[in-house]
């Protein structure tokens, strides 16, 4: 290995990523059903359920950069991210067990009551949820430094997001069928605890995960003698900071297209309103998703050990393009003639229209599920970026920086979605059982595929000038692990930084 390398043991690159799914738990369990369960359960109007989703991310804009620098100055003999793991999970857990299991209790008769819980518990669930989620970013700089590495990062990081939504997803659906429906209080009695334990479990895995890595030696170039970073300077370091900029466009694009493609709302639109068979439809397109996102994951990872994680994402957001040109031109044509329509458990067994839905939204679904997540290891190149270009090591504050776009991204598509289906005059959000209504179709091509196509669009062309390839990532290694010797032998931070200087 060579000097200044940091490397992380096997077990570590496969259990800190379980950070990701433990948040993902909750990433289905309230910004899927949040909206739905404000608008069915608790009577809250249709627009107030998802626009509060959304007013919520502009006080995290104020919320997010404090966390981060908070993480930037935690030094203490717990290290720096465990604590933020734990008590977030904690904090998550408490507010959604109160929300969605007591307030239903409030009677209809205090409606005030209900609105303000609402309020107050989502808001102390999503302080929980970007303490936890930062860490997922901002702890890779202390996992791993070697571009061979990082790559893998995505590997196992999809694998505990799909253990953590991916269970969720899958639970949801069986529930719905032998439970109760999505707009009844007794699915979110079944569905909160379960999902808690999932999260508890993963969580605990993380810690294990990051537990040796969590030291002062592995954090930046000064090590012990950290300076302390004022939020103030988020601005200058937005503002000098290219890749970062670059890489916050194409994540939030990634983001988007994911979470307005993957909302339940669209879903059961699509395959109840439009297809007429939901529950025929949804698990096995869900699992076809899946599967061929397998390949997907194995080839990114190839791609980027080669030629950087950049060539990687640009290459297979490309493919995703293409393959939704032929999605988007198969639900235009729905409905046009009774051959026009997916039928995979049924009397009419496989048509047409179905296997050419299976290819095209199979690859594509596949191509970008691969790289929904392939911003998060590229955050940590960012952040070394920072450390060679200003000295400077803040991991907490990039990581909080990405999650406050990632959030604000994936929070406006409940209010997209909201506003779609109020356009249409619909009172409730759809759900699986609700009837087709004239337009439904619109607001799903839409949704399901100009949404994510235009996404897709934005993340390539901001990648276009993007500089931090895998090359160039080796160089920056080089200099910030030559400046990390020098101080480590008593040369001050401003000295290494003159000696080996960085950007100017």
């Amino acid at each position: 290995v060579p000097s200044g390398v940091n490397r992380a043991k096997t077990y570590q690159l496969v259990l800190f990523p379980l950070n990701n799914g433990a948040t993902n738990v909750y990433y289905v369990l309230v910004l899927s059903y949040i909206a739905t369960f404000g608008s069915n359960v608790l009577a809250l109007g249709v627009m107030f359920a998802s626009v509060m989703v959304t007013g919520m991310r502009l006080c995290d804009a104020v919320t997010d950069p404090i966390i981060g620098a908070l993480i930037d100055r935690t030094n203490g003999k717990f290290g720096k991210f465990r604590p933020f793991m734990i008590l977030g999970n904690a904090v998550m857990a408490v507010s959604i067990i109160l929300l969605y299991i007591f307030t239903p209790f409030i009677p209809d008769t205090m409606m005030w009551l209900r609105y303000a819980l609402f309020i107050l518990l989502y808001f102390v669930w999503v302080i929980g949820y970007t303490f936890q989620t930062s860490c997922t970013r901002s702890g890779q700089t202390v996992l791993t430094n070697d571009p061979n590495q990082r790559p893998l990062f995505t590997i196992f990081n999809t694998v505990g997001s799909l253990l953590g939504m991916g269970a969720m997803q899958f639970l949801a659906p069986i529930l719905r069928a032998n439970v109760a429906d999505y707009s009844s209080a007794a699915f979110y009695r079944v569905l909160t605890p379960i999902g808690i334990a999932v999260s508890v479990l993963l969580t605990v895995l993380a810690v294990i995960g990051i537990w040796e890595k969590d030291q002062p030696k592995y954090f930046g170039v000064g090590g012990e003698k950290q300076e302390k970073v004022k939020v103030s300077e988020y601005i200058e370091i937005i503002k000098n900071n290219n890749p970062m900029q670059r890489l916050m466009i194409a994540g939030a694009g990634c983001k988007l297209a994911l979470s307005i493609a993957t909302n339940t709302t669209v879903l059961c639109m699509l395959y109840g309103c439009m297809m007429g068979n939901y529950d025929g439809l949804y698990l096995p397109m869900m699992v076809i998703g899946y599967v061929c996102s397998v390949p997907f994951f194995l080839l990114t990872v190839r791609t980027s050990q080669k030629k950087g994680q950049k060539a990687s994402l640009v290459r297979f957001v490309s493919v995703a393009l293409v393959c939704y040109v032929g999605v988007l031109a198969l639900l235009l044509l729905w409905g046009k003639n009774p051959a026009f329509n997916l039928s995979i458990m049924g009397g009419g067994g496989i048509n047409l229209y179905t296997v050419l839905f299976i290819v095209f939204f199979g690859i594509g679904y596949g191509a970008y599920y691969s790289t929904a997540d392939m911003p998060i290891p590229m955050v940590a190149d960012c952040s070394d970026y920072e450390t060679y270009r200003s000295g400077k090591y803040i991991p907490g504050i990039m990581g909080t920086l990405f999650s406050l776009v990632d959030k604000l991204v994936s929070s406006l598509s409940a209010t997209v979605v909201g506003m779609a289906v109020s356009m249409i005059g619909l009172a409730n959000l759809p759900t699986a059982d609700t009837p087709y209504s004239d337009g439904m179709n619109m607001v799903v091509i839409i949704l399901f595929c100009v949404i994510p196509m235009v996404a897709w669009a934005a993340t390539l062309i901001a990648m276009r000038g993007y500089s931090l390839t895998g090359e160039r990532m080796k160089e920056i290694q080089a200099v910030n692990a030559k400046r990390k010797e020098a101080i480590a032998s008593g040369m001050s931070l401003e000295e290494a930084m003159r000696e080996w200087p960085g950007e100017k």
